[in-house]
């Protein structure tokens, strides 16, 4: 196996002094040089052949004793230089001081195809940061993430990925839901990729410190190695790394309004610099259409997090980055006008985003009448419930001449088909009525109308329980679920007949399974 390690990050960053693994505040640095834990037995469940052939793995490396050793952690190639990055964060709209990378080992960075890689292991042990946590994952958590972190790429949504998912051999002891019942469960490692794993708290903790000399490095290091079109780092450079960090935030969660996806815990030591997915803790996809679902357990209470909230949450977290470079920049009015941008542009992008997904074209003068049938459409949604995936795949085969055979298309997403009662079955007919005559003033037939809905509207996605299952199987040695449902979420737009079983609303006995409705931060 051949991999050109780099160490750009620690090159060109301050770094930790202290090299003695102990938990601590660690102040003026942007990393802390830390050694993944030694394994028992460590063994390769899965890997990502995609993933390792962007960053220039070969099968047969993959196959290799040396590519388990360094993925796990557990022996690492001469010249390898592991770190974990220091940073901050707001949880749950809290300030919570320093964090860091507490479970998270960066390797470095690869260039393949002219494209620089973030090799970092998750699960590998403490580091300075993990406070009084040991720096392990268990098998459920690191399943769920490097399931979903590969699945979110096919989806089309701007991701970090996964290359591996290995056993450790050891057992951990975690207490799931907080509830005062721990138990040991096995251990695991995921190798995540990134082009940069920076998230918003990397800022936020030199500003809170008045480190303005740290800041300044880190930010442009960021410029540099990541934003380098914005030009050399000037005042006007950050104000133009703000928007664009805007931007590809706000595309991030469009992309999650379309698919129905709830991050669950959108601090802002979660939310990446560069518009990326990251950190995937207690996610889930809405299985009824329900604007205040959440799948965090610990924001049962408030729902900050809500899907219907996401948007918000984002502005709110840009804020707070916008408060931690402000010191660089001395202005506020060019960052206010960014952040006040936000929200209108949100609602531009997220209309458009719907009529995608309904098969109708941008058409200025059709404007209010579309957001009047998405409002209205978005209250049915509402009225009984109803399941997204399902049901924005069924319209695709919506015949636009027969909108009085509407509802029987879209039946099968109903969880209580009982609740349609006749006042509920008129709305849903008059909805589709005027969703035919909409549909008649667009110029593409109905079989393009099909393709384009088909190509925004996932037939797949990873729904809670069906990871569960695979956690389940492989808390019993069985893998096999794992590859069917990674092979299944590589293509999540295309029918895959072979795999009906997987296009069904989730089973009544997953409503209030632990793992399948109700997840915490461990989860």
């Amino acid at each position: 196996m051949q991999l050109d390690i780099q160490h750009l990050f620690t090159d060109q960053l301050p770094a930790d002094p202290i090299l003695e693994n102990t938990r601590r505040q660690v102040s003026g640095a942007c990393y802390s040089y830390v050694t993944p834990q030694s394994l028992t037995n460590p063994s390769l469940i899965h890997a990502s052949d995609p993933m390792a052939k962007t960053i220039g793995l070969s099968v047969d490396d993959i196959n290799s004793q040396t590519f388990l050793e360094t993925f796990s952690g557990s022996k690492l190639p001469t010249g390898w230089r592991p770190y974990a990055m220091c940073y901050g964060g707001h949880q749950f709209g809290n300030w919570a001081g320093q964090l860091g990378d507490g479970r998270a080992i960066n390797l470095g960075q690869v260039t393949h195809n002219q494209q620089t890689w973030t090799l970092q292991l998750k699960g590998a042990g403490a580091t300075p940061y993990s406070r009084t946590a040991d720096g392990k994952a268990v098998l459920r958590s690191s399943i769920r993430e490097y399931l979903c972190s590969e699945a979110m790429h096919s989806l089309g949504v701007p991701t970090t990925r996964a290359l591996s998912l290995m056993l450790t051999g050891d057992k951990v002891m975690r207490d799931m839901l907080y509830d005062g019942n721990p138990a040991l469960e096995q251990g695991a490692v995921v190798c995540r990729v990134a082009e940069s794993f920076i998230r918003f708290g990397n800022f936020e903790i030199f500003a809170a410190r008045q480190d303005q000399t740290t800041l300044k490095a880190l930010v442009d290091y960021t410029i540099k190695q990541h934003f380098a079109h914005l030009g050399t780092p000037s005042r006007e450079t950050y104000i133009a790394l703000l928007q664009e960090v805007s931007d590809r935030t706000l595309e991030m969660v469009i992309h999650w309004q379309r698919i129905g996806f709830v991050h669950g815990v959108m601090n802002t030591d979660n939310l990446s610099i560069l518009g990326l997915t990251i950190d995937y803790g207690p996610y889930g996809w809405l299985e009824g259409y329900d604007y205040d679902w959440t799948p965090n357990t610990t924001d049962r209470q408030h729902k900050r997090y809500r899907y219907g909230n996401q948007p918000n949450i984002a502005l709110w977290n840009l804020a707070k980055l916008a408060n931690a470079i402000y010191p660089l920049i001395n202005e506020a009015a060019p960052l206010e006008a960014i952040l006040n941008s936000f929200k209108d542009q949100y609602e531009v992008k997220a209309l458009q985003m719907m009529q995608s997904k309904l098969g109708l074209s941008y058409q200025p003068s059709k404007l209010d009448s579309d957001k009047a049938l998405i409002n209205e459409l978005k209250v049915l949604l509402h009225a009984t419930e109803t399941d997204m995936t399902i049901f924005f795949r069924s319209l695709s085969h919506f015949d636009l001449t027969q909108p009085e055979k509407g509802l029987e298309v879209i039946k099968d997403a109903f969880y209580t088909p009982g609740e349609l009662d006749m006042t509920l079955s008129q709305q849903w007919n008059d909805w589709l009525v005027d969703y035919s005559q909409r549909l008649q003033q667009e110029s593409q037939s109905p079989e393009a109308r099909s393709t384009q809905m088909n190509q925004v509207n996932p037939k797949y996605v990873l729904r809670n329980y069906m990871a569960q299952l695979a956690i389940d199987d492989a808390d019993k040695g069985d893998y096999g679920l794992i590859d069917e449902l990674y092979t299944l979420l590589q293509h999540p737009y295309s029918e895959q007949p072979t795999s009906e079983q997987w296009y069904a609303k989730r089973p009544e006995w997953a409503r209030n399974k632990v793992g399948c409705s109700m997840l915490s931060c461990s989860s």
